[in-house]
C-alpha cells in the first residue's frame, strides 16, 4: 500500500471537498491542486489559493482545503506536496489554518508550524453581505518555513 500525490484541478478537487469534508464548503477559486491516491484510489485532496486580503504579498498562499477519507499519512503527504510546489513556483509563505481543537499532526509533519490562534469573526460586513457557512470561532494558524513566523 502506496500514497502517491497526483495533479489534480481544482474543480475536481472541489468535488471531493463537497463529499467527505467536515465543515467547509468547495472554494470559490484556488491557485492549483493535487490529490492522493491510495493504491490507485483517491483518498484526498489538497487546494492552495490566494490568502486574506492581510496577507496577499504575492509571494504568500494558502493552502485552503483539504480534504481526505481518513487514509493514514494522505494529510501529511498533501500539506508536503502543496508546500513543495508553492516553493518551486517562487513563493516564499505558506499558511493554512485549522480548528483549535485539531491537533495539526499532519501540519507538523509537513514542515508547518504553530503561528498561534486568531480571534475568528465573521467575513459579513455591512458594506458586504455574506452568509457564513463555516466556523467564525477562533482557529490555529500554521506557517511555513519556520522561520517566517509572524511576532
Amino acid at each position: 500500500m502506496s500514497l502517491r500525490v497526483v495533479p489534480s484541478t481544482v474543480k475536481a478537487a472541489n468535488l471531493w471537498v463537497r463529499q467527505v469534508h467536515r465543515h467547509h464548503p468547495p472554494v470559490q477559486g484556488g491557485l492549483f491542486a493535487a490529490a492522493v491516491h491510495l493504491d490507485g484510489e483517491l483518498v484526498a485532496v489538497g487546494i492552495a489559493g490566494r490568502p486574506c486580503r492581510m496577507l496577499q504579498d504575492g509571494r504568500t498562499i494558502e493552502v485552503t482545503r483539504i480534504a481526505s477519507d481518513g487514509a493514514r499519512n494522505a494529510c501529511s503527504k498533501l500539506y508536503g506536496a502543496l508546500r513543495a510546489a508553492a516553493s518551486a513556483l517562487g513563493y516564499a509563505r505558506v499558511y493554512t489554518f485549522t480548528l483549535p481543537e485539531e491537533s495539526g499532526a499532519s501540519l507538523r509533519a509537513a514542515g508547518f508550524v504553530d503561528d498561534g490562534v486568531t480571534k475568528g469573526g465573521s467575513w459579513d460586513r455591512p458594506s458586504r453581505r455574506r452568509t457564513d457557512k463555516h466556523p467564525t470561532g477562533p482557529k490555529r494558524r500554521w506557517v511555513w518555513p519556520a522561520e517566517e513566523r509572524s511576532k
